[in-house]
């Protein structure tokens, strides 16, 4: 397939709001594509690079040379392994070869096919394919059910290798795919409810546990091999080596654990969640050294989905605890008590806020563990207003922020285009080690400046606090924060996982009513 036969899909992608057009469109082209150029297609429809960041930021696509004429002919397969030569330079002369690659690239690329790989490569792709549309499109192209596409993609993390299977195999090739110990799969997401009264309202009898206000990880063991996951799928393996010990200390063969890492006090409260952040942030052996010294990190482990040789992933929720409960040992666990009454449940989450956690989760004990899914079975309460936003931009400081990037530009998720809502800036709750670090980083992914604004790729998730919502004008989504502070930045968390616009409005309209 042509590069330019996926920018043409791209295109009509980004011209509809409807669903089912998205589906129609990415379908037909799915079902096109050679076996080994579907998950590159699957890829850019997704608005992503195979490869990751090969390191082309704003400066590199500047003066780049006119388009080609049409027709087009680059041919997918090429541009991707044209992409993955520039991502491969390194040492001295590399920025100079990189340039020089990206310069024959675009030589041969049409406008239109020019336009998409500079939107591709800033991150910039708006086109509203999220993964549920993906998905669906996989199952239509591959004429299998929508379930089993979901699954296989939950097992895989990977919608490229799930989409390869499906269409090479239909049932039977996406049927091989199982829990893979040492390889991270999609964890469960939760929705939000307002107090422990409307949680217990939709799910009664429920676990209620602990919220801690850590970092998620996915710790999988197998003989005394111990790996840790981000939410993110990120492989911090060498980050948490205290927490890798204790793992490997336990008495089992094999095991896939959901825990919650977290530095603690030596009286066993919980330090800011920035620490713990930074800690995963490091950006050398000697920042880590640090952190590991002053910081010890400690697992608090809430779910299992696999155990000495049996995938629990499909068991209820009771199951899974009971697993839990019999073989972890208890300063390992997350708190949890079952209960339907209302006013336990608020004493064990005045309980758990006042020993400096972030709330509750309320679960439901017959669910399954609908991995890669924001299913109803879990929900989570605060006390507090958080929403985990997008930076999309930020701003140079002045006084004593002078040379520092400060002000932050705040976007909300909007599943429907795929692009993000801009609620507001902040440059509250920042400590210097932030600005620095928020200073080189925004600078690496830069997609343009605008007088004092520097625009970067929208790919930073940052939990903000705030008081409240109020109506704006000035904001194209109608609503703006009121007193946002920055809490800190979520390197588990992608653009993707950030809280959607229906979500902001519906905090406004119960806070309305």
């Amino acid at each position: 397939m042509l590069l330019g036969e996926v920018a043409a899909a791209s295109a009509d992608l980004a011209a509809t709001s409807s669903r089912l057009e998205k589906v129609a469109r990415l379908s037909s082209v799915l079902a096109a594509l050679e076996p080994d150029e579907v998950p590159i297609a699957v890829a850019y429809l997704s608005g992503a690079l195979p490869q990751g960041s090969i390191g082309v930021g704003w400066a590199s696509l500047k003066d780049l040379p006119p388009p080609a004429p049409a027709p087009a002919t680059l041919a997918l397969l090429d541009v991707h392994d044209a992409l993955t030569g520039i991502g491969a330079l390194a040492g001295a002369g590399s920025q100079a070869a990189r340039r020089t690659a990206l310069h024959d690239l675009f030589a041969q690329a049409t406008d239109d096919e020019q336009n998409f790989l500079r939107g591709l490569l800033m991150g910039e792709i708006r086109q509203g394919a999220l993964e549920g549309v993906m998905v669906d499109a996989i199952s239509r192209a591959a004429n299998v059910p929508r379930t089993e596409v979901r699954r296989a993609a939950m097992l895989t993390g990977d919608l490229g290798a799930t989409a390869t299977a499906a269409i090479e195999g239909g049932s039977a090739g996406l049927a091989r795919f199982r829990l893979a110990l040492l390889t991270p799969l999609q964890p469960m997401l939760a929705q939000s409810a307002d107090d422990v009264l409307s949680a217990l309202a939709r799910i009664s009898p429920a676990a209620v546990e602990w919220k801690l206000d850590g970092a998620r990880i996915q710790v999988h063991r197998l003989g005394d091999e111990v790996r840790a996951f981000t939410r993110n799928l990120a492989d911090v393996t060498d980050r948490v080596p205290e927490i890798v010990a204790v793992m490997r200390s336990l008495p089992l063969e094999a095991a896939v654990f959901d825990a919650e890492a977290i530095a603690l006090r030596p009286d066993r409260r919980p330090h800011p969640f920035g620490l713990t952040m930074s800690r995963f942030g490091a950006r050398s052996r000697k920042d880590l050294t640090e952190f590991q010294t002053d910081y010890p990190l400690s697992a608090f482990v809430f779910d299992v989905l696999h155990l000495d040789g049996e995938d629990l992933i499909d068991r209820t929720a009771v199951e899974r605890f009971a697993a839990l409960d019999e073989r972890l040992p208890e300063e390992l666990r997350v708190p949890r008590i079952v209960t339907a009454d209302v006013e336990e449940a608020d004493r064990f989450l005045d309980d758990a806020i006042a020993r400096g956690h972030e709330g509750v989760m309320v679960k439901a004990l017959d669910a399954p563990y609908e991995a890669g899914r924001r299913g109803a079975g879990w929900l989570k309460v605060k006390r507090a207003h958080t929403l985990d936003l997008v930076v999309l931009a930020a701003e140079w400081g002045h006084g004593r922020r002078r040379g520092r990037l400060s002000n932050v530009h705040l976007g909300a998720r909007d599943p429907e285009t795929g692009g993000f809502v801009m609620l507001g800036k902040t440059f509250k709750g920042m400590t210097d080690e932030m600005l620095a670090w928020q200073t080189e980083r925004f600078q690496e992914i830069e997609t343009g400046r605008e007088g004092i604004t520097v625009h970067v790729r929208p790919e930073l998730v940052v939990e903000v606090a705030f008081d409240g919502l109020q109506p704006s004008p000035r904001y194209p989504g109608g609503l703006a924060l009121r007193f946002a502070r920055v809490k800190g930045y979520r390197p588990d968390k992608r653009a993707g996982d950030a809280d959607t616009i229906e979500t902001v409005r519906a905090i406004h309209e119960r806070s309305a009513s």
